[in-house]
């Protein structure tokens, strides 16, 4: 085995100690939250009291086994460091979520999702095996074949079964370039209908398809955004500059192309956090200017958008403008793919919010997830929206999450799944009911029985 490989194994054992230690020593009545700078939970949570576990050893590549296409991952390792790991051996997770500070073991426990899910699937359908620190205060190895009940329910359970923090995965080769083509649509059926024929066939035109995703600036304007690997040399398009990428997607008719070198592809998202940079100036070419490039990632938007809450400065504004608060509506949800229209349509006609993010997905194998139980051999459509509406007529009015309520209703009356990665209002029942409660309480009471970490309605669900 090669020095480096024997001291990065030595530094994690060491790493994974530190952690142990960190949990054991908390007070056993104290909330526990994981000490990490950046979090891509925009749940409205109060962290006061809770005890931070040391994660510092945890945050990079352990190894990579190019044969075996196969690398061990330390639970907070971002995608960003795994990412410039695995590109140099021109490998790449099977799934790249679409921002870079979003961990591997965050992906797996909280699911993520990107252009490669509709032959990919999910994050953790791509994990061979993982080490997690239980809520029981040990480590064990879960996998198909061991602790396997840990194993099933972990995605999905967010940090409340346990921290994954040694994760064995599956990687593919990755050519150097993406080439791209954005197909322009003027109706919603007709984008679904493409949309089908590709998942269906996992090509465009006879050419196999590598990427698929998607953005709904209206119902008369869509577009496919289709990506294939290729090695051939030649000019790429740089986004991380004044150009913008969802921007560039957009034309009057017919299909654009485009190309990106890998690494940016995997990455176009980051820069403008999709289209949210938008809302601090940073899209504005003379700000833009001067913003310094290292800044112009999701990241720094993220944590402005958390000053923003805080000190409730957007809602202040709207108050001395004299009208209502706003309500945050960030979700993603997974719609059955022949449903997918009907959802666009409802919510064009009743949420004030575009673009609108669509990345289609399909579980890789008939394995069951039973925290989020989507069906195996279905088609689904992620759909992503990301902004605030108006609380109501009145200013002043209380903040009900009365917009997500009704999506939350929309997407149970259409079979489909939400996200837990933000505000959710669920009772009880119907949360049990959608996200494997008999199960998850199983689980739950072997491997935390004394309840040291939060259950996962308490922790997922909107507090009163």
């Amino acid at each position: 085995m090669p020095a480096a490989v024997v001291d990065a194994r030595s530094a994690h054992a060491a790493g994974v100690q530190r952690l142990v230690a960190s949990y054991r020593a908390a007070p056993a009545t104290a909330p526990i939250r994981l000490a990490k700078r950046t979090s891509n939970l925009f749940r409205t949570r109060a962290n006061a009291g809770a005890a931070g576990l040391d994660t510092s050893g945890l945050t990079g590549v352990i190894c990579v086994d190019v044969e075996a296409r196969t690398a061990d991952v330390e639970g907070m390792c971002s995608y960003d460091d795994l990412v410039a790991e695995t590109l140099r051996y021109g490998l790449a997770p099977l799934v790249v979520p679409q921002l870079k500070t979003i961990t591997l073991g965050g992906a797996v426990t909280g699911l993520g999702i990107e252009s490669t899910s509709f032959r990919n699937g999910l994050p953790h359908e791509s994990v061979l095996e993982m080490d997690i620190l239980t809520g029981g205060g040990e480590v064990v190895t879960a996998s198909p074949d061991e602790n396997s009940e840990l194993y099933r329910a972990f995605p999905n359970c967010y940090g409340t079964l346990g921290y994954a923090v040694r994760l064995r995965i599956e990687l593919e080769p990755v050519a150097p370039f993406v080439a791209l083509t954005h197909v322009r649509f003027h109706s919603l059926v007709d984008l679904m209908t493409a949309m089908d024929a590709i998942m269906a066939s996992g090509s465009l035109d006879g050419v196999a398809v590598d990427y698929l995703d998607g953005v709904v600036f209206g119902a008369d304007e869509s577009y496919l955004c289709v990506g294939r690997q290729t090695g051939t040399p030649g000019p790429v398009s740089d986004y991380t500059g004044q150009q913008i990428y969802y921007r560039s997607i957009r034309h009057e008719g017919g299909a654009t192309t485009d190309r990106l070198t890998i690494h940016d592809y995997l990455w176009r998202w980051d820069t403008d956090w999709f289209w949210c940079s938008e809302a601090f100036g940073a899209q504005h070419p003379l700000i833009r200017r001067i913003w310094p490039g290292r800044y112009r990632r999701s990241s720094t938007y993220s944590r402005l958008m958390k000053i923003e809450q805080r000190f409730q400065i957007g809602d202040r504004i709207e108050q001395l403008h004299g009208r209502p608060p706003r309500e945050r509506v960030v979700q993603d949800v997974e719609i059955p793919a022949s449903r997918c229209v009907e959802f666009l349509e409802w919510f064009l006609s009743t949420v004030p919010i575009t673009p609108i993010w669509l990345c289609p997905l399909r579980l890789r194998s008939d394995e069951r997830w039973p925290l989020y139980p989507m069906r195996p051999g279905q088609d689904y459509i992620n759909v992503g929206f990301w902004s605030t509406v108006p609380v109501g007529p009145a200013p002043g009015e209380t903040n009900t999450g009365e917009s997500n309520r009704r999506i939350e209703d929309k997407v149970g009356e259409l079979d489909g799944h939400k996200s837990l990665y933000s505000d959710s209002y669920y009772s009880r029942r119907d949360f049990d009911e959608l996200y494997g409660g008999e199960t998850y309480r199983a689980v739950k009471k072997s491997y935390d029985p004394d309840s040291r970490l939060l259950d996962l309605y308490s922790k997922a669900v909107q507090r009163r």
